[in-house]
């Protein structure tokens, strides 16, 4: 929880205007800050007394603040609370300025009377101006609750305006109500709105013609000062649908919070529902982020939301219900787990991927085979990896799974298949990578029968002319009177199948295996 602190700083400038109102200078001093009222006149000297007068704007009269001289100083009736002179050696150095803090009814008129042998030497009439500041909500503003500034001036006769600005150097919207206090307001406040506020009041002089313009700085911290719930802690598989819960109680209007904590992100709204108005808007892409249906009734002021996570949508997630103006929240921080398979030509790499590391208490990948123990690796936080080598065998094939544990106990897994290549895959493969070797191959597995057939013939025909002692062999001689063909011009009419023909001439009786090898 963070409080509020204000500091101010006072500037002044100069301008003209005009009143019947009397006065030598203008001082506007914030409420419990010191505040000095110049009265310095270096010409006078020696045996000098200085009377400081009030005339506040409630009064008609003049009442004595203080009075010294070089014997003593005392205080009047109108003293209240601390007040003094500057300088006590004021008769030295001149400098008869009056020091104090003041509260907003100290506003008014004060008179410095210098004198010196009973004869006025010096006055100067000051109008001080008191400012109060206040800052709402208080004691600590939170985030979504709505800003107001106000700021007023007793007296307020001398006041032209009032200005409120943003730490961004914005001017803010003000509006004066009936308590004479000018107003600024920032509903919905955001946790990057915090920082210096600076209220600016204009004043002007009828004395000396001339205006002031006085400037006051109010730091505004935000706090988180929810009614928070106890923290929900659980995981999911990437796009599957969980249930983000919000705080039981009926609500008019849902807002939700995510913060990426792996990124320290700031803490960013996604999401807003106002039922009274039936308006809703979201910074989510649609189809990852929804309201709840049933037994959740967005409408009658029930909510929880449907969030369907990718790995990188895991993280803390802050669900606020207003119920007029008060925050109630209820914190649930998200791991989400995914599991990838990459390929490569040695191993195929598998990686589990998980959000909202702080939560994680173990993460570990195994078989399906309990026997076997796996060696994981994690580089990166949120990251844990394991390898398959290839080819894939029938003790590496099987399912991996990637388990997180979280540090409340609950568990989420997810399961990765490896399986055996098909056993003709590399036939087929062959078949397409090759379909010129393959025709080759068909044509002279063609040609295995024929060349069996002639073979045939030829050793049934060596045994029957063997018997009668004629020799064997294999030519063309189409001149030749002992070729099977009594006339050449039948060789010429042949068919082409009847290229191969035989001269039989009685040989040896192994000789057909010599003329079969030439």
């Amino acid at each position: 929880m963070e409080t509020v602190f204000l500091t101010s700083v006072f500037v002044s400038l100069l301008a003209v205007h005009s009143s019947d109102v009397i006065w030598d200078d203008i001082v506007v001093a914030e409420e419990g800050s010191y505040a000095t009222l110049v009265c310095i006149d270096k010409t006078v000297g020696g045996a000098v007394a200085v009377n400081w007068m009030l005339k506040s704007s409630e009064a008609d009269q003049w009442k004595l603040l203080l009075s010294a001289d070089r014997m003593k100083q005392f205080s009047g009736v109108a003293s209240k609370h601390w007040m003094g002179l500057i300088d006590p050696n004021f008769q030295e150095s001149g400098v008869f300025s009056l020091g104090l803090y003041p509260k907003l009814e100290d506003g008014g008129l004060y008179s410095c009377l210098v004198r010196q042998q009973g004869r006025k030497v010096k006055e100067k009439i000051i109008l001080l101006s008191v400012l109060r500041v206040q800052i709402l909500p208080s004691p600590v503003v939170t985030q979504q609750s709505t800003l107001q500034l106000s700021a007023s001036v007793q007296p307020d006769v001398a006041v032209s305006k009032i200005t409120w600005s943003t730490p961004h150097g914005t001017t803010m919207k003000s509006e004066k109500n009936k308590k004479s206090s000018t107003e600024a307001k920032l509903p919905r406040l955001q946790s990057s709105e915090g920082g210096i506020y600076v209220c600016t009041v204009s004043t002007w002089n009828n004395n000396n013609n001339n205006s002031t313009s006085s400037v006051f700085r109010v730091r505004v911290d935000i706090g988180k000062n929810r009614t928070h719930r106890t923290p929900i802690s659980t995981a999911t598989q990437a796009l599957t649908p969980i249930t983000l819960s919000c705080p039981d109680d009926n609500g008019d209007y849902v807002l939700l919070y995510w913060q990426q904590t792996e990124k320290h992100s700031n803490m960013t709204h996604i999401f807003l529902y106002d039922r009274w108005r039936d308006s809703t808007s979201s910074t989510v892409q649609p189809g990852i982020l929804e309201l709840a249906g049933p037994p959740y009734n967005a409408e009658a002021g029930s909510f929880a939301f449907r969030l369907t996570p990718d790995v990188t949508n895991g993280g803390l997630y802050i669900c606020d219900v207003y119920l007029n103006d008060e925050p109630k929240s209820l914190r649930t921080e998200v791991s989400v787990l995914k599991v990838e398979a990459k390929h490569s030509s040695s191993k195929v790499t598998l990686k589990c991927r998980y959000s909202a590391v702080s939560q994680v208490h173990s993460s570990i990948w195994t078989h399906q085979d309990k026997g076997r123990t796996l060696k994981c690796s994690s580089v990166t936080p949120g990251v844990v990896t394991t390898t398959v080598p290839l080819p894939v065998t029938s003790d590496t094939a099987g399912n991996y799974t990637c388990t997180l544990r979280l540090k409340n106990g609950k568990t989420v897994w997810a399961t990765h298949a490896v399986t055996l290549p098909p056993k003709d895959g590399r036939n087929v493969n062959a078949s397409a990578a090759h379909p010129s070797l393959l025709l080759s191959l068909s044509a002279l597995l063609l040609l295995v029968p024929l060349a069996a057939a002639a073979v045939g013939v030829l050793l049934w025909k060596r045994k029957q002319i063997s018997d009668c002692g004629i020799e064997q062999s294999l030519s063309v001689r189409t001149g030749d009177a002992e070729n099977i063909y009594e006339n050449p011009e039948e060789l010429k009419e042949a068919s082409p199948q009847s290229s191969v023909y035989m001269d039989l001439k009685p040989r040896g009786e192994d000789d057909v295996y010599k003329e079969l090898e030439r």
